[in-house]
Protein backbone atom coordinates (compact mmCIF):
# COMPACT_ATOMS: atom_id res chain seq x y z
CA UNK A 1 0.00 0.00 0.00
CA UNK A 2 2.49 2.09 0.91
CA UNK A 3 5.36 1.31 -1.33
CA UNK A 4 4.83 4.60 -3.93
CA UNK A 5 4.98 6.66 -1.14
CA UNK A 6 8.81 7.21 -0.99
CA UNK A 7 8.87 8.86 -4.49
CA UNK A 8 5.75 11.10 -3.86
CA UNK A 9 6.91 12.21 -0.49
CA UNK A 10 10.57 12.61 -0.99
CA UNK A 11 11.45 13.64 -4.62
CA UNK A 12 14.34 15.23 -4.03
CA UNK A 13 16.43 11.82 -3.87
CA UNK A 14 17.84 9.82 -6.57
CA UNK A 15 15.17 6.99 -7.65
CA UNK A 16 17.46 4.20 -7.66
CA UNK A 17 17.63 4.46 -3.89
CA UNK A 18 13.89 3.30 -3.44
CA UNK A 19 14.50 0.56 -5.26
CA UNK A 20 17.35 -1.15 -2.86
CA UNK A 21 16.16 -4.57 -2.31
CA UNK A 22 14.60 -5.24 1.17
CA UNK A 23 16.07 -6.38 4.21
CA UNK A 24 14.62 -9.73 5.49
CA UNK A 25 14.91 -8.60 9.06
CA UNK A 26 15.70 -5.02 9.40
CA UNK A 27 15.08 -4.93 13.14
CA UNK A 28 17.79 -7.49 13.70
CA UNK A 29 20.30 -5.75 11.81
CA UNK A 30 19.05 -2.80 13.39
CA UNK A 31 20.02 -4.04 16.97
CA UNK A 32 23.44 -6.00 15.81
CA UNK A 33 24.47 -2.61 14.85
CA UNK A 34 23.24 -0.98 18.31
CA UNK A 35 25.14 -3.55 20.25
CA UNK A 36 27.75 -2.93 18.22
CA UNK A 37 28.13 0.61 18.96
CA UNK A 38 27.28 -0.13 22.46
CA UNK A 39 30.49 -2.35 22.61
CA UNK A 40 32.86 0.42 20.93
CA UNK A 41 31.25 3.22 23.13
CA UNK A 42 32.31 0.99 26.32
CA UNK A 43 35.70 0.30 25.19
CA UNK A 44 36.50 4.08 23.31
CA UNK A 45 37.95 6.47 25.74
CA UNK A 46 40.49 7.99 27.45
CA UNK A 47 41.74 4.52 28.43
CA UNK A 48 41.18 1.86 26.11
CA UNK A 49 39.20 -1.87 27.45
CA UNK A 50 40.01 -4.60 25.19
CA UNK A 51 36.98 -6.32 23.76
CA UNK A 52 37.68 -9.73 25.72
CA UNK A 53 38.65 -7.81 29.41
CA UNK A 54 35.17 -5.90 28.54
CA UNK A 55 33.32 -8.96 28.42
CA UNK A 56 34.59 -10.39 31.24
CA UNK A 57 33.64 -6.96 34.03
CA UNK A 58 30.18 -7.28 32.11
CA UNK A 59 30.10 -11.35 33.02
CA UNK A 60 31.26 -9.83 36.69
CA UNK A 61 35.00 -11.38 36.59
CA UNK A 62 37.11 -8.46 35.12
CA UNK A 63 39.79 -6.18 36.74
CA UNK A 64 38.81 -4.04 39.96
CA UNK A 65 40.05 -0.77 38.15
CA UNK A 66 38.18 -1.15 34.87
CA UNK A 67 35.44 -2.70 36.70
CA UNK A 68 34.25 0.42 38.39
CA UNK A 69 35.43 2.66 34.80
CA UNK A 70 32.80 0.54 33.41
CA UNK A 71 30.24 0.46 35.25
CA UNK A 72 30.07 3.43 37.27
CA UNK A 73 31.32 5.99 34.20
CA UNK A 74 31.31 4.48 30.78
CA UNK A 75 27.91 2.18 31.07
CA UNK A 76 25.86 5.14 32.47
CA UNK A 77 26.84 7.60 29.97
CA UNK A 78 26.74 5.29 26.89
CA UNK A 79 22.59 4.95 28.18
CA UNK A 80 22.26 8.05 28.21
CA UNK A 81 23.84 8.60 25.07
CA UNK A 82 21.78 5.94 23.58
CA UNK A 83 18.22 7.24 25.16
CA UNK A 84 18.68 10.73 24.13
CA UNK A 85 19.75 9.31 20.46
CA UNK A 86 16.54 6.71 19.98
CA UNK A 87 14.89 10.01 21.59
CA UNK A 88 16.18 12.40 18.50
CA UNK A 89 15.33 9.47 16.03
CA UNK A 90 12.28 8.35 16.67
CA UNK A 91 10.42 12.48 17.29
CA UNK A 92 12.67 13.50 14.28
CA UNK A 93 10.83 10.73 12.21
CA UNK A 94 7.27 11.86 13.86
CA UNK A 95 7.64 15.76 13.29
CA UNK A 96 8.52 14.84 9.42
CA UNK A 97 5.64 12.55 9.15
CA UNK A 98 3.04 15.06 11.51
CA UNK A 99 4.15 17.96 9.05
CA UNK A 100 4.71 15.68 5.53
CA UNK A 101 7.68 17.20 5.61
CA UNK A 102 10.74 15.75 4.76
CA UNK A 103 12.69 18.51 6.62
CA UNK A 104 10.75 18.44 9.69
CA UNK A 105 13.73 17.75 12.23
CA UNK A 106 13.69 19.06 16.42
CA UNK A 107 16.58 21.13 15.47
CA UNK A 108 15.59 22.87 12.37
CA UNK A 109 12.39 23.40 13.26
CA UNK A 110 13.56 24.91 16.91
CA UNK A 111 12.35 22.40 18.83
CA UNK A 112 14.90 21.21 20.58
CA UNK A 113 16.27 25.53 21.45
CA UNK A 114 12.75 26.10 23.15
CA UNK A 115 13.94 22.84 24.91
CA UNK A 116 17.02 23.79 25.90
CA UNK A 117 15.61 27.84 26.71
CA UNK A 118 13.31 25.91 29.14
CA UNK A 119 16.12 23.59 30.59
CA UNK A 120 18.12 26.72 31.34
CA UNK A 121 15.69 28.32 33.13
CA UNK A 122 15.19 25.30 35.53
CA UNK A 123 18.73 24.95 36.15
CA UNK A 124 18.80 28.47 36.82
CA UNK A 125 16.29 27.72 39.61
CA UNK A 126 19.18 25.52 41.53
CA UNK A 127 17.01 22.49 42.33
CA UNK A 128 18.83 20.05 44.29
CA UNK A 129 20.80 17.29 42.38
CA UNK A 130 18.26 14.35 43.64
CA UNK A 131 16.11 12.02 41.82
CA UNK A 132 13.02 14.38 41.77
CA UNK A 133 15.19 17.09 41.24
CA UNK A 134 15.88 15.68 37.53
CA UNK A 135 12.80 15.30 36.92
CA UNK A 136 12.04 19.10 36.90
CA UNK A 137 14.32 20.21 34.24
CA UNK A 138 13.07 17.87 31.59
CA UNK A 139 9.52 19.18 32.66
CA UNK A 140 10.61 22.32 31.69
CA UNK A 141 12.45 21.54 28.35
CA UNK A 142 8.52 19.82 27.53
CA UNK A 143 6.65 22.27 28.44
CA UNK A 144 8.84 25.06 26.03
CA UNK A 145 9.01 21.94 23.55
CA UNK A 146 5.54 22.10 23.22
CA UNK A 147 5.50 25.99 23.43
CA UNK A 148 7.88 25.95 20.54
CA UNK A 149 5.79 23.51 18.33
CA UNK A 150 2.47 25.57 18.86
CA UNK A 151 4.05 28.77 17.77
CA UNK A 152 6.45 27.27 14.91
CA UNK A 153 3.45 25.78 13.28
CA UNK A 154 1.12 28.73 13.30
CA UNK A 155 3.40 30.82 12.24
CA UNK A 156 4.25 28.80 9.36
CA UNK A 157 1.01 27.79 8.49
CA UNK A 158 -1.08 28.86 5.61
CA UNK A 159 -4.56 27.80 5.95
CA UNK A 160 -4.36 24.05 6.04
CA UNK A 161 -0.98 23.61 4.81
CA UNK A 162 2.33 23.86 6.26
CA UNK A 163 5.31 24.84 3.35
CA UNK A 164 8.88 23.71 3.69
CA UNK A 165 10.23 27.75 3.41
CA UNK A 166 7.81 28.91 6.07
CA UNK A 167 8.41 26.37 8.26
CA UNK A 168 12.40 26.17 8.26
CA UNK A 169 12.09 30.39 8.60
CA UNK A 170 9.94 30.07 11.63
CA UNK A 171 11.97 27.20 13.33
CA UNK A 172 15.26 29.59 12.29
CA UNK A 173 13.29 32.48 13.74
CA UNK A 174 11.74 31.28 16.91
CA UNK A 175 15.25 29.12 17.99
CA UNK A 176 17.36 32.58 17.98
CA UNK A 177 15.06 34.10 19.63
CA UNK A 178 15.37 30.84 22.24
CA UNK A 179 19.00 30.90 21.75
CA UNK A 180 19.02 34.47 22.50
CA UNK A 181 17.06 34.31 25.87
CA UNK A 182 19.05 31.12 26.90
CA UNK A 183 22.69 33.47 25.86
CA UNK A 184 21.65 36.14 28.58
CA UNK A 185 20.04 33.45 31.18
CA UNK A 186 23.64 32.20 31.29
CA UNK A 187 25.77 35.51 31.34
CA UNK A 188 23.37 36.58 34.53
CA UNK A 189 24.07 32.71 36.04
CA UNK A 190 26.71 32.88 38.62
CA UNK A 191 27.44 28.99 37.82
CA UNK A 192 30.40 27.92 35.15
CA UNK A 193 30.02 29.29 32.05
CA UNK A 194 32.07 26.58 30.41
CA UNK A 195 30.01 23.45 31.43
CA UNK A 196 27.06 25.36 30.18
CA UNK A 197 28.60 25.86 26.87
CA UNK A 198 29.55 22.41 26.91
CA UNK A 199 25.95 21.52 27.61
CA UNK A 200 24.44 23.42 24.72
CA UNK A 201 26.71 22.27 22.44
CA UNK A 202 25.58 19.03 22.77
CA UNK A 203 27.67 17.67 25.88
CA UNK A 204 26.76 15.02 28.19
CA UNK A 205 27.46 17.00 31.58
CA UNK A 206 24.98 14.75 33.65
CA UNK A 207 25.86 11.69 32.92
CA UNK A 208 24.88 9.19 35.89
CA UNK A 209 22.95 6.47 36.64
CA UNK A 210 20.21 9.49 38.25
CA UNK A 211 20.36 11.21 35.30
CA UNK A 212 19.55 7.94 33.25
CA UNK A 213 16.56 7.27 35.85
CA UNK A 214 15.28 10.56 35.56
CA UNK A 215 15.04 10.34 31.96
CA UNK A 216 13.71 7.24 31.40
CA UNK A 217 9.94 8.38 32.52
CA UNK A 218 9.48 10.69 29.77
CA UNK A 219 11.28 8.63 26.87
CA UNK A 220 9.05 5.61 27.92
CA UNK A 221 6.24 7.66 27.29
CA UNK A 222 6.81 9.73 24.63
CA UNK A 223 8.54 7.19 22.48
CA UNK A 224 5.92 4.78 23.82
CA UNK A 225 3.16 6.60 22.09
CA UNK A 226 4.58 7.16 18.95
CA UNK A 227 5.32 3.35 18.66
CA UNK A 228 2.16 2.51 18.77
CA UNK A 229 0.67 5.69 16.15
CA UNK A 230 3.01 4.12 13.12
CA UNK A 231 -0.85 3.46 11.43
CA UNK A 232 -2.31 7.01 12.15
CA UNK A 233 0.94 8.42 10.69
CA UNK A 234 0.56 6.39 7.37
CA UNK A 235 -2.67 7.58 7.43
CA UNK A 236 -1.80 11.06 7.68
CA UNK A 237 0.36 11.26 4.71
CA UNK A 238 -2.89 11.25 2.07
CA UNK A 239 -3.93 14.37 4.03
CA UNK A 240 -6.01 15.46 6.58
CA UNK A 241 -9.62 14.94 4.73
CA UNK A 242 -8.78 11.79 3.88
CA UNK A 243 -7.47 10.33 7.07
CA UNK A 244 -10.60 11.96 8.69
CA UNK A 245 -12.72 9.80 5.98
CA UNK A 246 -11.01 6.76 7.16
CA UNK A 247 -11.97 6.97 10.28
CA UNK A 248 -9.02 8.74 12.08
CA UNK A 249 -9.62 11.88 14.27
CA UNK A 250 -6.62 13.58 13.02
CA UNK A 251 -6.77 17.02 15.44
CA UNK A 252 -6.77 14.93 18.08
CA UNK A 253 -4.47 12.17 16.92
CA UNK A 254 -1.84 15.34 15.89
CA UNK A 255 -2.07 16.71 19.42
CA UNK A 256 -1.32 13.42 20.81
CA UNK A 257 1.91 12.96 18.96
CA UNK A 258 2.99 16.55 18.59
CA UNK A 259 3.25 15.87 22.47
CA UNK A 260 4.70 12.69 22.74
CA UNK A 261 7.76 14.21 20.17
CA UNK A 262 8.08 17.06 21.89
CA UNK A 263 8.27 14.96 25.20
CA UNK A 264 11.32 13.25 23.66
CA UNK A 265 13.00 15.70 22.18
CA UNK A 266 13.10 17.98 25.57
CA UNK A 267 14.25 14.62 27.22
CA UNK A 268 16.92 14.15 25.12
CA UNK A 269 17.64 18.10 25.40
CA UNK A 270 17.55 17.74 28.92
CA UNK A 271 19.99 15.70 29.72
CA UNK A 272 22.53 15.90 26.74
CA UNK A 273 22.08 19.24 25.40
CA UNK A 274 21.25 20.54 21.94
CA UNK A 275 22.26 17.83 19.33
CA UNK A 276 21.22 18.80 15.97
CA UNK A 277 20.85 16.35 12.54
CA UNK A 278 20.26 13.23 14.39
CA UNK A 279 16.13 13.52 13.49
CA UNK A 280 16.96 14.44 10.11
CA UNK A 281 19.92 12.06 8.96
CA UNK A 282 18.51 8.85 10.28
CA UNK A 283 15.01 8.65 9.45
CA UNK A 284 15.87 9.54 5.75
CA UNK A 285 18.21 6.50 5.38
CA UNK A 286 15.64 3.97 7.28
CA UNK A 287 12.99 5.44 4.68
CA UNK A 288 15.79 4.97 1.50
CA UNK A 289 16.35 1.51 3.01
CA UNK A 290 13.10 -0.08 4.98
CA UNK A 291 10.52 1.74 3.11
CA UNK A 292 8.14 4.84 4.48
CA UNK A 293 5.70 2.88 6.23
CA UNK A 294 5.66 4.38 10.02
CA UNK A 295 4.98 1.73 11.66
CA UNK A 296 9.05 0.58 10.46
CA UNK A 297 9.95 3.71 10.16
CA UNK A 298 9.16 5.07 14.10
CA UNK A 299 11.32 1.63 15.42
CA UNK A 300 14.39 1.70 13.27
CA UNK A 301 14.81 5.18 13.26
CA UNK A 302 14.95 4.88 17.24
CA UNK A 303 17.40 2.12 17.16
CA UNK A 304 19.29 3.75 14.17
CA UNK A 305 19.48 7.37 16.53
CA UNK A 306 20.80 5.28 19.21
CA UNK A 307 23.40 4.14 16.87
CA UNK A 308 24.01 7.27 15.43
CA UNK A 309 24.39 9.49 18.60
CA UNK A 310 27.21 6.96 20.01
CA UNK A 311 29.31 6.63 16.85
CA UNK A 312 29.33 10.20 16.85
CA UNK A 313 30.04 10.41 21.09
CA UNK A 314 33.30 8.31 20.34
CA UNK A 315 34.08 10.24 17.79
CA UNK A 316 33.77 13.30 20.09
CA UNK A 317 35.99 11.62 22.92
CA UNK A 318 38.84 10.80 20.37
CA UNK A 319 39.38 12.98 17.37
CA UNK A 320 40.83 15.42 19.79
CA UNK A 321 42.11 13.09 23.16
CA UNK A 322 42.34 13.57 25.94
CA UNK A 323 40.56 16.79 25.43
CA UNK A 324 36.38 15.89 24.21
CA UNK A 325 34.74 17.83 21.92
CA UNK A 326 30.73 18.20 21.95
CA UNK A 327 28.97 15.60 20.74
CA UNK A 328 26.54 18.53 18.79
CA UNK A 329 29.85 19.79 16.87
CA UNK A 330 30.23 15.95 15.36
CA UNK A 331 26.39 15.61 14.37
CA UNK A 332 26.58 19.35 12.89
CA UNK A 333 29.39 18.46 10.84
CA UNK A 334 28.22 15.27 9.56
CA UNK A 335 24.25 16.45 9.35
CA UNK A 336 25.17 19.84 7.81
CA UNK A 337 25.93 18.78 4.35
CA UNK A 338 23.53 15.91 4.67
CA UNK A 339 20.77 18.92 5.03
CA UNK A 340 22.24 20.84 2.40
CA UNK A 341 22.47 17.95 0.09
CA UNK A 342 18.91 17.07 0.54
CA UNK A 343 17.30 20.88 0.52
CA UNK A 344 19.14 21.22 -2.88
CA UNK A 345 17.22 17.77 -4.28
CA UNK A 346 14.70 19.55 -2.74
CA UNK A 347 14.43 23.15 -4.57
CA UNK A 348 15.63 21.32 -7.81
CA UNK A 349 12.92 18.53 -8.00
CA UNK A 350 10.21 21.38 -7.23
CA UNK A 351 8.95 20.40 -3.87
CA UNK A 352 8.29 24.06 -2.76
Amino acid sequence: MFSCLPVYLFPCLPVSLYTLPPMRNPYLLAALVLLATLFLSLAVGSVFIPLNELWNILRGIGADTFTFIVWQIRLPRTVLVALAGAALGGSGAAYQGLFRNPLADPFLIGVASGAGLGAVIAMSIQWPYTFWGLLAVPLAAFLAALLTVFVVYNLARVGQTVPTTNLILAGVAFSSFATSLTSFLMLRSTGELRRALGWLLGGVSLAGWDSVLSLLPYLFLGLGVLLFNGHALNLMQFGDDQAQQLGLNVTRRRALLLGAASMSTAAAVAFAGIIGFIGLVVPHIVRLWFGADYRRVIPLSILGGASALLISDVIARVVLAPQELPVGIVTALAGAPFFLWVLRRTKNQGYW
